[in-house]
């Protein structure tokens, strides 16, 4: 890129913390290839409790602990945690609360079953993906969003947190993966939800002919989508539009600078 930007990659998983779909070697080899490109990158993600501390080289950030993310007018502690992602120069801050993170399961329990409270750790995750980076005081240029957990940040962002400073420059984006799951287990709750979090105004952003569909709403409330696999829909997702890119490429950071070249003109 012509000069170095600020990326901010938020993801539900990523080798070798949680692998549990592509998503996670997708997610791992980008960082570091846009990292190797000239661009500063820091990563956000859950830290489940199928990770490992201990051999991955977690250990607490005091500094950006001891905040409270409020979910349903209840507040659950946050904990940030950081490690070195193998083989880059890139930090991995991971975003910790015994209640929705602690369990030895990530999305499902032992009988396969999704955790009813799904929708109310994804609503922890993005508000704690938010004020995490406010304590960082770093500014991105792009905010790139991975995975139907993150699929409210880009809502958020642009209604309840529409006028903080730290990114009212960002651009975002939004891979669009897998959903199916998580549409089924949030439709019958999720309206209910999204008022009880004062996220009312969109709710009808994320609805596709009545029916809830999170990679079209995130789509909506984001400068740019890329479909993250091959087989993942793009009907009805907003443009700008990135198709499936089958390897790595310039193509990413192309992307990436017509967003910020389209603002630019904007302004």
């Amino acid at each position: 890129m012509a000069d170095k930007k600020r990326i901010l990659i938020v993801t539900q998983e990523m080798k070798p913390y949680t692998i549990l779909s592509q998503i996670s070697e997708i997610v791992r080899e980008y960082s570091q290839y846009i990292q190797e490109n000239g661009v500063e990158v820091r990563i956000l993600m859950p830290k489940f409790g199928t990770i490992n501390e201990r051999r991955h080289r977690l250990h607490e950030v005091v500094r950006l602990s001891g905040m409270n993310i409020n979910v349903d007018d209840d507040d659950y502690p946050l904990i940030i945690k950081v490690a070195s992602l193998p083989g880059t120069r890139m930090q991995v801050y991971f975003l910790d609360n015994e209640e929705f993170f602690k369990r030895k399961q990530v999305f499902k329990d032992e009988k396969d079953e999704f955790f009813e409270d799904n929708l109310d750790r994804t609503i922890f995750f993005c508000r704690g993906v938010v004020e995490t980076v406010k304590k960082f005081g770093w500014a991105p240029d792009i905010v790139h969003a991975h995975g139907w957990m993150t699929s409210l940040l880009p809502a958020m962002l642009k209604t309840t947190y529409q006028n903080e400073p730290i990114f009212q420059n960002a651009q975002l984006v939004y891979s669009a993966y897998h959903a199916a799951d998580a549409n089924q287990s949030f439709a019958p709750t999720f309206k209910a939800k999204m008022d009880a979090n004062n996220l009312s105004a969109v709710v009808d952003a994320y609805l596709n002919d009545g029916v809830l569909d999170l990679n079209v709403g995130a789509s909506k409330f984001s400068e740019g989508t890329i479909i993250g696999l091959e087989d993942v829909s793009a009907e009805n997702i907003s443009e700008p539009l990135l198709p499936y890119q089958a390897e790595l490429s310039s193509r990413y950071l192309e992307f990436y600078e017509e967003l910020l070249g389209a603002t630019e003109e904007n302004v």
